[in-house]
């Protein structure tokens, strides 16, 4: 089968390869497509930027890094007025401030607001740069201003379209409890269970005070709906919410909807796909590609 087909065009990982074949830096490189020297000043970051937290010690690290060897990675930019905007690279830059460089290797590409968008969006997904909250917001605004369904979405990044559903129902959460995802005090099973909860703030405030994990916090949503256990076709006490748990698990690793069909005498694990991509993307998985 064909290797899947990831975002704009060739993708990141084609663009990114351009780097390495690319002749040796020169300032008076051609204005669009090449690498080139650029001043840190001339740099702008981009206020759509989908990711909105920087960890500071890995910045210092990696400043620290530039300091005694450089940019190695360019930078990719868009020119915007008399300057730059970065549209993948974000950190680097920040961390080349930091290391008090003047100038940074950049690529220049001409790319219009829902391209670079796109490319930054696929560009912090593969670094796994994002989290749940910030993948979620950029879904959102690509879907609203741009009109990508959730199909599209998919397709864009490589995952299912359960998968993007189920991060934007993560923007129906309260502020607080986004906030508690977005910062780490929550995990992405915790959210799952608090969007069915009455009051998920209430509810959330409790799983981090307690430290409670995720099948206790499941277990509380049910309490508060008055409903002490789900039906459902498995036959041990118990065994309902391992299977569920397992199933959401498995489904967020994958991006793919995975349904278990357990029994006395063994059962099913299927994996859902609704395009030839997708089957593609479990192939590969399938015989060791990354996940």
């Amino acid at each position: 089968m064909n290797e899947v087909k990831r975002g704009l065009g060739r993708g990141l990982s084609a663009l990114l390869g351009d780097v390495q074949r690319e002749q040796p830096i020169d300032p008076a490189a051609p204005r669009d497509g090449g690498i080139r020297m650029i001043d840190v000043g001339a740099i702008h970051p981009n206020p759509d930027q989908p990711r909105r937290h920087f960890d500071e010690t890995a910045l210092e690290e990696l400043a620290a890094s530039l300091k005694a060897r450089g940019l190695l990675q360019p930078i990719i930019v868009r020119t915007q007025d008399s300057g730059y905007q970065i549209v993948a690279g974000e950190r680097r830059w920040r961390a080349a401030q930091r290391a008090q460089l003047h100038q940074v290797p950049a690529i220049v590409r001409t790319m219009n607001d829902a391209e670079t968008l796109e490319l930054a969006i696929i560009e912090n997904i593969q670094r796994q740069d994002l989290n749940a909250i910030e993948e979620a917001e950029a879904y959102q605004r690509l879907a609203a201003e741009y009109g990508h369904t959730q199909e599209v979405l998919g397709k864009l990044v490589g995952k299912s379209r359960s998968h993007i559903a189920n991060l934007l129902r993560l923007l129906d959460l309260p502020p607080e409890v986004r906030l508690a995802l977005a910062d780490g005090r929550l995990t992405m099973g915790h959210a799952r269970a608090l969007i069915t909860a009455q009051d998920p703030a209430a509810l959330a405030e409790q799983v981090i005070r307690e430290g409670l994990s995720v099948r206790d916090t499941e277990r509380l949503a049910r309490q508060a709906k008055g409903k002490s256990s789900r039906p459902g076709p498995i036959e041990y006490k118990g065994s309902d919410a391992d299977t569920e748990a397992l199933e959401r698990q498995l489904s967020d690793l994958l991006g793919l909807k995975v349904t278990i069909a357990h029994g006395p005498k063994g059962g099913t694990v299927t994996i859902g796909y609704s395009t030839l991509d997708q089957l593609d993307l479990i192939c590969q998985r399938l015989n060791g590609g990354p996940i």
